[in-house]
C-alpha cells in the first residue's frame, strides 16, 4: 500500500517535470475521474480542432445540466470551487486580415505556437487532476477566453503535505495584537479604536499537516471548507508555476513564463464577490472577506480604528499582511515622536523672545556693518535679518539636541519591538518556521540562460548562467550606478549654482525686503527645483536598474529583487538625501574671508543664510519630504483609477458593462490593475524614516508630517488593494526581508549624522563653550563671533564676517577649542547612545516570554499527535533488531 501510493506520487511528479510531451496521449490515474470539471482532455479532439487558432478547447466541453446550488466562485455545476483563472486572448481572423501576408504569416506563426503551449500546458495540468472549465466572450474583433481551475481534494491533500502547510490542532484564544489595546484594558480605559470585525479567521495551536493524521486535524471531516481559499489558491499557483508545457533543454515551465512569453494575458485567483455592500440589508456576518476588508478597514472613516491584520493575512497572505502590520506598527510608533517633536517646537516658539543673541542683532541698529556676500553686493547692517535670527532659534535650540538625542533612542527601540512583533505575528500566522524551498530559476532567467547544468541541490537539470560572466556584469552595473551618482552630484552643484544666481538677483533688485529674505526665497526656490530633479532622475534610474538586473541574469526571483532593491536604494539615498547632506556639513565650510574667498566655477562659495544652516536644512526637507508624499499620495490616488478606466475601457466591447445581469467575476477581476507589488511602498515608507532619524535635529516637526502622511497611505494602499487590483497570489513570509536590514543601516547612520549636526552646524556647542568662559547670559556672544575683515581689504574697511578668526584671517584660540570640544561631542554621543542601545538590544529579547511558551506547547501539542508515527517506526525498529 505504502508502495503504490509513493509509485502514484512519483508519476505525478513526473507529470510535472517532463518537458517532452509529443503528441501522445498520457493517461495516469492519480487523482480520479476528471469529469466533474466539465472540461474534456485534448484526446476528443479532431486533428481539424487542433489546427485551429485554439486548438484546446473548442466546442466540445460539456453541459451540466443540473441547476447551479451555490452563487460566486464556482464552476456551472454549482459545487466545484473556483481557485485560479487564466485568460488569454485571441484575436478575429477578419481582424488579422487587414494586416500584410508576411505580418500575418509571422502572427499566425506565433499563434500557433501559443497554442501549441497552452494544449500542453492543459493537458499536464490534467495529468497532475486539476478541473478546468472554459468560457468565453466574444465580440467581431477578439474573443477572451477564460480557464477556470480548480484543486479537487486529493489534489488538495497531497500537496498541503509537500508544502508543509501548518494544520489546526487545538483551538486557542485570540491573541490582542495590540500593545495599546492591552495597556487600555488593563487601565479600563475605553478604547475608541477597537472595533469588533465580523468573522474574525479563528487562532489554533498547529503542526505540519500529514494526510495519514487526518482525523488528528480539527474540521478534517468538512472537506468543502477545511482548506480556505488562500491555501487553495496557494497551492493551485504552486501547480502552475511547476507545470511545464514545452521541452526540458529550454525550461518551459510554468504559468508565469507562460504570461511573459503571451501564451496567457492574465492569471489570477479570484476576490470573494464585490467589494460593496448589498442593496438590502444584511448582517455583518453575511459579508464575503472582500466586503469586510473594504467596510472595516480601506474606508477613509476607518483611519482611527486597529487594522484587521488576521483578515488581511486570511485574504491576501502573510507578505502582504506583514506589510501592513509593519506600516501601522510604524505609525504607531510616529505618534509619541511627534508629540515630542511639537512640544520641541513649541518650545521654541515661546522662548524666541528671550534669546539673547537674536535680541542682541536686533536691537544693534548699524553697530554691525557686514561685508558684502557677493562681488557686486553691497555692505549690510547685522539688524537687517532679525526676523530670520529669531526664526533661526526654532530650530536650533537646546530642545532640538534633546530631540535628536531622542529620535536616535525612538529609532532602534523602535526596531527591537518590531522583532518581538515580527516573531509574534510569524508564530501567529503559522510562519515562524517557514523557509522556502529550493526556488526555481526566473521565468526570465529560463528563457535566454545560454546552457544547462545540474542543480546540486536537486539533482535535475535546469538553465545555467556562468558565475563569471555574471560578475562581471554586475562590475560594469557598479559602474554605470557610479555614473548615474555622479549625474546627481551634478546635478547638485547646478542646484547650488541656481541658488547663488537667485540670490545675487535678489541682492541686485534694489529692493528692501527682496535684498533681506533674499537667502530664503533663493533656497525655497532651488529646493523646489532640486525636488523636480529627484522626481525625474528617480523614475529614469528605476527604469534603468530594472533593466541592469535584467541584465545581470539572476536566477532566482529573490536574489533578482535584493540585487533590485539594493540598486534603487543607493541611488535614491544620493538622490533625495545628496541636497539635504550639503546643506548640513558642507555649506559655508568652505567660504573663506575677505580677500581670500573660496570660489567654484568663479563663483564664490556659499554661505549659511543669516538664520544658520539649521533653518535652509528645515526649509529644504520640509520642501522634499512633504512635497514627495503630497505628490506620490496624488499618484497612488489618481493612476490606479485611470489604469482601472483605461482597463475597463478597453475591454468594454467585449466584456460589456454587466449592468443588466448578474456580473461574472473572474471578468470584473480582469477588468482590474494587475497587483504592482510591495516595492514602492517600502521604499517611500524607508526614505521616510531616512527623513525623519538622520535629519531631525533640523526638522523637529518631520514625525508630525510623516504621522499624517501615513494615516493617508496606509487608506490608500488598503483601497487600492481591495478595490482595485487583482487579488494577487498570497505568498508566505516570515519578515519583511532585506527592508529590514536597511532600516537597522539608517538608525545607525542617523546617529552618526545627528551627532555632526548638532557638534559642526548646530550653534548649540559655540554657546555652551562661551557660556563656560565668558558669560551665562550669553552677553557679547554675537560680536564674540563675528571676525573684522583684514586690514588689506580696503572695499569696506573694517566691516565684519561670521568666524572665529584675527585680523589677519587666521584662525583663534577658541576655534581650536571649539574644534576640541566638537570631536570629543561626537566621539562621547555616539559611544553613550551605541552603549545604551546594545544594553536594549540585550534587556529587550526578540520574542517575548509569553510566546516561548505557547510555541513550547505547540511543539508538545504536534508531537502527541504524531506520536503514533513515532511508536510504529520503534516497533518497526525493534522487529528488525529481533
Amino acid at each position: 500500500m505504502i508502495k503504490k501510493s509513493w509509485e502514484l506520487r512519483m508519476g505525478d511528479r513526473e507529470h510535472l517535470l517532463d518537458t517532452d510531451t509529443g503528441g501522445e496521449t498520457h493517461t495516469i490515474d492519480v487523482y480520479g475521474s476528471l469529469q466533474n470539471g466539465g472540461f474534456f482532455p485534448p484526446a476528443c479532439f479532431s486533428e481539424d480542432d487542433l489546427r485551429c487558432e485554439d486548438p484546446i478547447h473548442m466546442c466540445c466541453m460539456a453541459t451540466d445540466n443540473q441547476t447551479a446550488l451555490k452563487k460566486g466562485n464556482y464552476f456551472k455545476d454549482g459545487r466545484t470551487k473556483i481557485d485560479f483563472v487564466l485568460v488569454w486572448e485571441i484575436r478575429s481572423r477578419r481582424k488579422q486580415r487587414g494586416k500584410g501576408k508576411s505580418n500575418r504569416t509571422g502572427e499566425e506563426r506565433e499563434s500557433a505556437q501559443l497554442a501549441e503551449w497552452r494544449d500542453r500546458f492543459v493537458h499536464n495540468l490534467q495529468s497532475v487532476g486539476l478541473l478546468l472549465e472554459k468560457e468565453e466572450t466574444a465580440n467581431e474583433k477578439k474573443t477572451i477566453h477564460f480557464l477556470k481551475v480548480s484543486a479537487p481534494w486529493d489534489v488538495l491533500v497531497y500537496y498541503a503535505e509537500e508544502l508543509c502547510l501548518r494544520a489546526p490542532l487545538q483551538a486557542q484564544q485570540h491573541l490582542d495584537l495590540n500593545t495599546s489595546s492591552v495597556v487600555l484594558k488593563k487601565l479600563s480605559t475605553p478604547n475608541i479604536m477597537m472595533e469588533s470585525v465580523p468573522n474574525r479567521p479563528l487562532d489554533y495551536y498547529t503542526c505540519a499537516f500529514r494526510k495519514s493524521k487526518m482525523n488528528r486535524f480539527l474540521g478534517s471531516e468538512d472537506q468543502e471548507s477545511y482548506f480556505t481559499n488562500t491555501q487553495r489558491h496557494q497551492i493551485v499557483y504552486e501547480i502552475l508555476a511547476r507545470t511545464v508545457y514545452g521541452k526540458r533543454k529550454r525550461t518551459e515551465v510554468g504559468v508565469d513564463r507562460l504570461v511573459n512569453e503571451g501564451a496567457y494575458s492574465a492569471a489570477y485567483p479570484l476576490h470573494e464577490g464585490p467589494f460593496k455592500l448589498p442593496g438590502y440589508e444584511t448582517h455583518p456576518e453575511e459579508l464575503n472577506q472582500r466586503q469586510v476588508l473594504h467596510y472595516y478597514w480601506a474606508r477613509w472613516c476607518k483611519w482611527y480604528k486597529y487594522q484587521p491584520l488576521d483578515h488581511i493575512r486570511e485574504y491576501f497572505g502573510e507578505k502582504i499582511a506583514l506589510y501592513f502590520a509593519w506600516l501601522g506598527f510604524y505609525t504607531a510608533w510616529l505618534l509619541p515622536a511627534a508629540i515630542v517633536g511639537t512640544l520641541v517646537f513649541v518650545s521654541g516658539i515661546m522662548h524666541m523672545d528671550t534669546n539673547t543673541p537674536a535680541e542682541d542683532i536686533c536691537t544693534s541698529g548699524a553697530k554691525y556693518p557686514m561685508c558684502p556676500l557677493c562681488k557686486t553686493c553691497e555692505a549690510w547692517n547685522m539688524s537687517d535679518i532679525c526676523t530670520m535670527a529669531k526664526l533661526g532659534y526654532l530650530f536650533d535650540h537646546p530642545g532640538t539636541v534633546f530631540f535628536s538625542v531622542f529620535m536616535s533612542f525612538w529609532a532602534v527601540t523602535f526596531l527591537e519591538f518590531w522583532k518581538r512583533k515580527m516573531a509574534t505575528l510569524a508564530h501567529h500566522w503559522d510562519c515562524m518556521d517557514f523557509h522556502e524551498e529550493e526556488e526555481r530559476p526566473r521565468p526570465e532567467f529560463a528563457a535566454t540562460a545560454p546552457t544547462v547544468e545540474e542543480n546540486p541541490v536537486t539533482g535535475v537539470k535546469e538553465p545555467y548562467f556562468p558565475e563569471k560572466t555574471r560578475l562581471s556584469r554586475m562590475f560594469t552595473g557598479s559602474m554605470i550606478i557610479i555614473l548615474m551618482l555622479c549625474v546627481v552630484i551634478i546635478f547638485l552643484v547646478t542646484v547650488v549654482m541656481c541658488r547663488g544666481v537667485i540670490s545675487v538677483m535678489m541682492y541686485q533688485s534694489g529692493s528692501p525686503v527682496l535684498r533681506t529674505e533674499a537667502g530664503t526665497i533663493a533656497n525655497i526656490c532651488s529646493s523646489i527645483v532640486n525636488l523636480g530633479f529627484i522626481l525625474f532622475m528617480g523614475q529614469i534610474y528605476t527604469a534603468l536598474a530594472e533593466q541592469l538586473t535584467k541584465w545581470e541574469m539572476h536566477r532566482t526571483q529573490t536574489q533578482h529583487d535584493n540585487a533590485f532593491t539594493l540598486k534603487v536604494f543607493i541611488f535614491q539615498f544620493v538622490n533625495f538625501y545628496s541636497s539635504p547632506f550639503y546643506v548640513a556639513f558642507f555649506k559655508g565650510r568652505f567660504v573663506g574671508y575677505p580677500t581670500n574667498y573660496g570660489t567654484l566655477f568663479g563663483m564664490r562659495n556659499e554661505d549659511c543664510g543669516p538664520g544658520g544652516c539649521l533653518i535652509e536644512l528645515a526649509e529644504q526637507l520640509f520642501i522634499i519630504m512633504v512635497g514627495k508624499q503630497l505628490i506620490n499620495n496624488i499618484q497612488e490616488f489618481i493612476i490606479p483609477k485611470v489604469k482601472a478606466w483605461r482597463q475597463k475601457r478597453t475591454l468594454a466591447s467585449v466584456l460589456g458593462d454587466n449592468e443588466t445581469g448578474e456580473a461574472r467575476r473572474w471578468e470584473e477581476d480582469y477588468k482590474l490593475v494587475p497587483c504592482g507589488g510591495l516595492f514602492e511602498e517600502y521604499l517611500e515608507m524607508v526614505l521616510q524614516f531616512g527623513f525623519i532619524t538622520i535629519f531631525v535635529a533640523a526638522f523637529p516637526l518631520a514625525p508630525l508630517f510623516a504621522l499624517l502622511n501615513n494615516w493617508v497611505e496606509i487608506r490608500l494602499d488598503a483601497h487600492k488593494f481591495v478595490c482595485e487590483y487583482r487579488r494577487p497570489v498570497a505568498e508566505r513570509a516570515q519578515n519583511i526581508g532585506v527592508w529590514f536590514n536597511i532600516l537597522e543601516a539608517l538608525s545607525h547612520l542617523s546617529v552618526i549624522a545627528n551627532a555632526f549636526l548638532i557638534a559642526f552646524t548646530s550653534d548649540f556647542l559655540p554657546r555652551l563653550l562661551y557660556q563656560y568662559k565668558f558669560s551665562d547670559d550669553l552677553n557679547g556672544y554675537v560680536n564674540f563671533t563675528l571676525a573684522y575683515a583684514p586690514l588689506n581689504y580696503t572695499d569696506y574697511p573694517r566691516c565684519r564676517y561670521k568666524a572665529f578668526r584675527d585680523d589677519n584671517g587666521a584662525y583663534t584660540l577658541f576655534y581650536w577649542e571649539l574644534l576640541a570640544v566638537r570631536l570629543g561631542f561626537i566621539i562621547a554621543f555616539e559611544h553613550v547612545v551605541f552603549f545604551v542601545l546594545r544594553a536594549i538590544d540585550w534587556i529587550v529579547p526578540d520574542v517575548p516570554e509569553s510566546l516561548e511558551l505557547k510555541i513550547k506547547r505547540e511543539r508538545y501539542l504536534a508531537k502527541q499527535a504524531l506520536a503514533e508515527n513515532q511508536e510504529a517506526l520503534l516497533q518497526a525498529t525493534r522487529s528488525l533488531d529481533s
